[in-house]
């Protein structure tokens, strides 16, 4: 019924916790795809895969070489033989109900092709207070309309928190491997397709915050990708959505906001104008385009506006005041970081 896909590398430390987590979960039809991506420790970590697979006949192990993990879970997507494909990181732990909980939720609701769910933090609040907001605001999302609306903004969805229907693979596609985040890529495609995705709301899965963790090592996960990815699909959810294509007007017109919405240039939307509340910016033209004060800004039915804002308090901030010039967020407005 359910294939858990884990790509491992170099994880003789944590895999243990991991897979104890798995076997002692209450859905006892399910199976482990545990890919082992080339590891390089001295066989340290092939040994605790083979030592998972004579304890459990539910682990099916695989040795492959090393080629990352986008091609890792590519190949093992189509290893999998569930009807659900849960993702499963070597450095996480499970609840012992996850599995049952995610497929009753998806049972229920024939709607939903994925369903998430909380995660706990598992790292150092203070030393990575970053990813710890960012793993807050994603757990505030959990309605299909919630995660859709905010999905221009980070990626909504944890990884090793998803299960999802196997089906949606063969209709839309699965890991792309590229110069960019392999799961934020799938949702934006997933839910540009029209794939509705919500939340179990109950904290199923701690996330662990490695060091070596790959959000930290690897380019491919730099804030610039996130960014240079979402402009595509973000250009074409505008091109369906903005009344005033291909023209919109950007929230904030600090350096990093300009760089991050050009990107959209190249995807054929226009910048009529920045609006921002920085006595040195207002009155000038940056980039060709005129910086306003905010408090000048018309009512809503009149532009189509993007916030690029990343600070989550200053976020929270323009949507209330967009707000009270009635902008409904996704009709006239919609934050991009």
């Amino acid at each position: 019924m359910i294939s858990v896909l884990m790509p491992v590398r170099n994880a003789a430390a944590t895999l243990p916790a991991a897979m104890d987590s798995l076997y002692v979960q209450t859905w006892a039809d399910f199976e482990i795809v545990l890919l082992d991506d080339g590891s390089s420790d001295g066989g340290a970590t092939r040994g605790v895969i083979a030592a998972a697979a004579g304890r459990d006949s539910r682990v099916r192990p695989f040795y492959l070489p090393h080629r990352g993990i986008a091609a890792t879970l590519a190949h093992g997507l189509g290893l999998c033989r569930g009807e659900l494909v849960a993702r499963m990181d070597a450095d996480d732990i499970c609840r012992a109900d996850r599995l049952e909980r995610q497929a009753a939720f998806l049972a229920a609701r024939p709607d939903i092709g994925l369903a998430g769910c909380l995660a706990a933090f598992g790292g150092d609040p203070e030393g990575a207070a970053g990813y710890k907001d960012h793993l807050d605001w994603a757990n505030s999302l959990t309605t299909p309309e919630a995660i859709a609306l905010e999905r221009f903004r980070e990626s909504p969805l944890p990884h090793p928190t998803v299960m999802f229907r196997a089906g949606l693979v063969r209709e839309h596609g699965g890991y792309a491997d590229g110069p960019f985040p392999e799961d934020y890529e799938l949702w934006l495609r997933w839910l540009e397709a029209g794939v509705r995705m919500a939340k179990v709301p109950e904290y199923l899965v701690t996330w662990n915050d490695q060091p070596g963790r790959l959000s930290r090592t690897d380019p491919r996960y730099d804030p610039s990708r996130f960014h240079e990815v979402k402009a595509g699909y973000l250009a074409r959810h505008l091109e369906r959505t903005n009344p005033f294509h291909p023209v919109i007007e950007v929230l904030g017109a600090g350096r990093i906001t300009r760089r991050r919405a050009e990107r959209l240039c190249d995807h054929g939307v226009v910048i009529g104008g920045w609006w921002d509340i920085d006595p040195r910016k207002v009155g000038k033209v940056v980039g060709g385009r005129p910086v306003r004060h905010r408090d000048g800004l018309p009512p809503a039915g009149t532009r189509f506006l993007v916030s690029y804002v990343a600070n989550r308090g200053a976020a929270q901030e323009i949507a209330a005041f967009v707000a009270t010039r009635g902008y409904v967020p996704g009709r006239d407005y919609i934050a991009a970081a």
